[in-house]
């Protein structure tokens, strides 16, 4: 079997584990809150299969896992199953890599073609019942929440048309709705954008198609309680550079970024589109929200540049995420003066992985949870994940006035994403489940699943739940109680 490259995608936090396990009884210190009772789902990418080709963007193109971590009755469990997508079962049955450069099939073997080429590795979902494991290159897999059992390809009913859907969605949550968009709908390099819309009990119930200004990457978008926001930054694909085996994706500094608006259940002839500032790039977004005038108050992780060191190299740049000048961004949106100008507020420090309640989607709020870099932190960073670089202080941030609260991890640790887990006690802010990485050797690593009150970050951990299994960072995770997974769709 051909060996891993020894480069940073897969050395270190990034080296592949390829282990499926189930671990039950994990040792806890501290105490769980007795009303955290369900499972943090999380999509984690990791490689079966050593590429036969440099693959500019290889943690994004590795296989995905599902892994979920059992929270309840004081105890705590886990279980890691890959994702049986079709490009991991053609790959497994072959004992070898079929799949060439990311999102480009032009650098595939002969015996990948016209496969499904999706990995559904970035985010769980959870919808009316069921869970799926999304990635932005095709259609969701369905999975049991229960047993991790594959169900297949999703695409709800047989009523998706789009051939793609976006890794990130927003459910309305007071309707119930779930909100999500794909992005190259029908091929690669293409400007077609599908908007489709699915009612509380999972049935597709609308679908409409449109041009993008440019076919660039769409990782994320955001709802307010009447309008939906397509953000489009200048890192883009061409269809002439995949044909002749370059990357799909290259950054573009001299190019407008754009925001398209439109009612959330108006037509698409509808959408304005708005322009941003050259040159910029955001994953991620954290919410928005029409305030009390009327105008609509965007807020993402903005850098100016795309941070991802494969994108980079593609497009001739060398700028390090400590040079990329981040920071949360609010953009302010006048749908009413007839322009179509941004005006850019700064309101949170450079980072990413924004987290806020599930029901404050799409509505005012008064305060959010981001990850970003201690600047006074002593010793190296922990080196993995996409950019390279881990996290290693957790804030809360505080929109209604106050100053933000901070968790500085100690030297040699960083946290993962969190998910927000609601409390059922009056005037509680919930809590916040992620995964700690710790730095034990040049390349050994201890890991766990630490619970924060969300109120409180600065006190640090009330529980933390150790995981003895070797684990490669996830992308993104998703919180379901055990009530919701009782009531899983058929």
């Amino acid at each position: 079997m051909a060996e891993f490259p020894q480069n940073p995608d897969y050395t270190g936090l990034n080296r592949p584990v390829g282990a499926e396990y189930d671990l039950d009884d994990l040792v806890i210190e501290g105490i769980i809150p007795a009303e955290i009772a369900g499972t943090f789902f999380r999509a984690v990418p990791d490689p079966a299969y050593a590429p036969f080709m440099e693959d500019g963007g290889a943690i994004l193109s590795a296989d995905g896992m599902i892994s979920a971590i059992r929270i309840g009755g004081g105890k705590a469990s886990t279980a890691m199953r890959y994702v049986q997508t079709e490009r991991y079962k053609a790959e497994a049955a072959a004992g070898e890599a079929l799949f060439g450069k990311y999102r480009n099939p032009f650098t595939d073997k002969p015996a990948a073609a016209g496969l499904d080429r999706t990995v559904a590795n970035t985010t769980p979902i959870w919808h009316a019942g069921r869970l799926l494991l999304a990635k932005e290159d095709g259609r969701p897999y369905r999975v049991d929440p229960v047993t991790l059992e594959t169900l297949g390809s999703y695409d709800f009913g047989g009523k998706l048309k789009s051939l793609t859907s976006t890794a990130h969605a927003r459910i309305d949550p007071e309707t119930g709705e779930l909100f999500m968009f794909g992005y190259e709908a029908d091929g690669l390099a293409s400007t077609k954008i599908a908007y489709f819309i699915i009612d509380a009990d999972g049935n597709l119930v609308r679908e409409q198609w449109f041009d993008a200004p440019y076919c660039g990457m769409m990782h994320d978008f955001v709802i307010t309680q009447n309008h939906v926001l397509f953000p489009v930054y200048p890192t883009t694909a061409d269809l002439d550079r995949l044909k002749a085996g370059g990357d799909h994706w290259v950054h573009h500094m001299d190019m407008d970024s754009w925001v398209g608006v439109m009612p959330r259940y108006g037509d698409v002839s509808e959408i304005r589109w708005f322009k941003g500032p050259k040159g910029v790039f955001c994953y991620h977004m954290m919410n928005a929200h029409e305030d009390a005038d009327g105008l609509i108050q965007f807020d993402q992780c903005l850098s100016n540049v795309n941070a991802f060191p494969f994108i980079q190299r593609a497009s001739g740049l060398n700028i390090p995420p400590w040079e990329a000048e981040g920071r949360l961004a609010r953009w302010t949106i006048n749908l009413n003066d007839g322009s179509d100008t941004i005006h850019e507020t700064v309101i949170g420090p450079p980072g990413d992985f924004p987290v806020i309640p599930a029901a404050s989607q799409g509505r005012p709020f008064a305060h959010g949870w981001m990850l970003t870099m201690n600047p006074e932190m002593q010793g190296p960073p922990v080196f993995g994940g996409p950019v390279g670089v881990m996290f290693n202080m957790l804030m809360r941030l505080n929109f209604a006035g106050g100053p933000p609260q901070a968790l500085a991890l100690p030297p040699a640790h960083c946290i993962q994403e969190p998910v927000h887990v609601p409390s059922t006690q009056p005037g509680h802010e919930g809590w916040l489940i992620a995964i700690v990485d710790r730095q034990t050797g040049e390349a050994s690593f201890a890991h766990e699943c630490w619970i924060i009150n969300a109120g409180d970050v600065a006190a640090g951990p009330v529980a933390r739940i150790h995981i003895p299994q070797a684990m490669r960072p996830q992308v993104h995770g998703w919180w379901v109680s055990a009530a919701q997974i009782a009531g899983a769709a058929a």
